[in-house]
């Protein structure tokens, strides 16, 4: 295998896999592409109100347990002087409230917080089918009639159960539906369609559940059932005889057991409040993936202390520097003294400002240049005359920080960001080509480092950028990717495109 090909195909893969992580971190678990992205939170709580007895009191609620659509992130309960016990069955969890005593009215709270997930919920385990219902007549032969014409006009499970809820929803019933609808038993359409389907041996489940839409303070239940076809559950509305679940609809329970029972008390009341927010979406996306049990949030940079998450902030910005400045030199061709000397120069830019910061900056180099042309008549050795250059660019840094404060020019006082051992280096790297090629070399150079460094202030300025690296440090494979592709490059540059255009004529 050739360099070259070996090159390509490790920048290759090292692109390909920053672009997989990210494309993971984002799909699976929502982190945000942007800074200012929020996300929808939804507060449910439950207030109970029961009235004690003289024996022992307990109450018990279902806990939402299996919510297509959404997750649980968060749950309170919320009682005084109460024993709270939580029932954690997969299929559908209670909390119970006990108390040895109590004499006056008790409220109780339960409160939770969901968020949108569209990862799949089964609703309930593989039931048994069920038995046929057995009634009096004449309800047992008109459900005979019922089961016997609707199988006729249906093909399966789930095309049976649609045409059970549109006889149901008929304004104009047959005398068998109507009997059901209008009399004795007393049944809504959700028990009817189950009542119907059990006679076909149609496993049917009760969804209780509340409209998140809503947001009201006292919300109502709504019931829906889903059917079992041997392989999937599938939801109806039996008002409407919509399939699916309804756009906001959060299960809570499951069965026909009411929500909340008491033992040694009167239940007064049961009121479901319900409140959406916006939060954070990079708050969410760590809640999402910390409840899916990836390990991702351990290992994130977002897990540091703040103050080194505002370290790393500037200091994965330096890759971004470092490409920049290979893409202008290799490509472009722009000169410059040093290959990072823009890139430190920029961060300091970022105390300075960029108007500022180039003043400064081109002061000291400036001043400093002077002071190396007359070291140069003295003829030092190579490391004093060095040491002499630093020494005199501190002296420069700390007279430029006192004259500002003197002048009340507070800008000048962050001269002292500037890295002097690099701003040392400049001054002497110039004066030597400025006394071995010519002085418009050096000018040249010295405007070319600038012109960099400005740029590199401004595109690591983004807080786009910024947001990438400290979320999504793995798009640094990418752009190691980019650097070793662009380390293969040995075509023109785009100056010389231009110096030498006469030629290609």
């Amino acid at each position: 295998m050739s360099r070259a090909t070996h090159g390509l195909i490790l920048a290759t893969l090292l692109v390909l896999a920053g672009l997989a992580i990210f494309t993971w971190k984002v799909g699976a678990f929502g982190f945000p592409v942007t800074p200012d992205e929020t996300s929808s939170v939804w507060t449910v709580q439950a207030q109970i109100e029961v009235d004690p007895g003289d024996a022992a009191l307990k109450v018990d609620l279902k806990l939402p347990t299996r919510t297509p659509g959404y997750d649980l992130t968060d749950e309170h309960f919320i009682s005084r002087g109460f024993g709270v016990a939580v029932d954690d069955d997969p299929w559908q969890r209670s909390a119970s409230w006990t108390q040895r005593r109590a004499a006056n009215r008790q409220t109780l709270f339960y409160r939770s917080v969901f968020y949108q997930n569209d990862r799949p919920v089964e609703l309930a385990p593989t039931p048994r089918f069920p038995s046929p219902p057995a009634l009096e007549e004449p309800f047992q032969t008109a459900l005979t009639e019922i089961v016997d014409e609707v199988r006729s006009e249906s093909a399966d499970v789930v095309s049976f159960a649609a045409q059970v809820l549109v006889q149901l929803n008929d304004p104009a019933p047959d005398d068998n539906m109507a009997l059901f609808l209008e009399g004795p038993l007393g049944l809504d359409r959700a028990h009817i369609a189950r009542l119907i389907m059990s006679a076909a041996r149609i496993p049917v489940i009760m969804l209780n559940g509340i409209d998140l839409g809503a947001q009201s303070r006292d919300a109502q239940f709504e019931t829906l059932i889903a059917v079992h076809d041997g392989s999937n559950w599938t939801v109806f509305d039996p008002r409407t005889a919509d399939r699916g679940l309804p756009s906001g609809f959060l299960v809570w329970y499951t069965g026909d057991d009411p929500l909340v029972s008491t033992a040694g008390a009167d239940l007064r009341s049961v009121r479901i409040s319900v409140r959406e927010r916006s939060v954070s979406a990079l708050d969410l996306a760590t809640e999402r993936a910390e409840t899916a049990g990836s390990k991702i949030t351990e290992f994130s940079l977002l897990a540091l202390p703040l103050d080194l998450q505002a370290v790393y902030e500037i200091l994965l910005l330096i890759p971004v520097g470092a490409f920049m400045i290979a893409l202008l030199r290799n490509v472009v061709g722009l000169r410059s003294f040093g290959t990072f000397m823009p890139v430190l120069i920029a961060i300091a830019f970022r105390e300075t400002q960029l108007v500022a910061g180039i003043i400064l900056f081109t002061l000291v180099v400036g001043v400093g240049l002077l002071f190396r042309f007359y070291l140069e008549k003295l003829r030092l050795l190579l490391v004093p005359r060095l040491s002499a250059v630093l020494i005199i660019v501190v002296m420069l840094m700390a007279v430029v920080s006192v004259l500002s404060q003197r002048l009340g020019l507070q800008v000048g006082l962050s001269v002292a960001l500037f890295p002097m051992v690099i701003v040392a280096m400049v001054i002497e790297r110039m004066s030597v080509v400025w006394e071995e090629q010519s002085p418009a070399d050096a000018l040249l150079d010295g405007a070319g480092s600038l012109f960099i460094a400005a740029l590199a202030y401004l595109v690591m300025g983004i807080d786009l950028f910024a947001w990438w690296v400290l979320v999504f440090p793995e798009l640094l494979l990418v752009l190691l990717g980019l650097t070793i592709a662009l380390g293969r490059y040995t075509g023109y540059r785009l100056t010389e495109l231009v110096r030498f255009r006469e030629l290609a004529k």
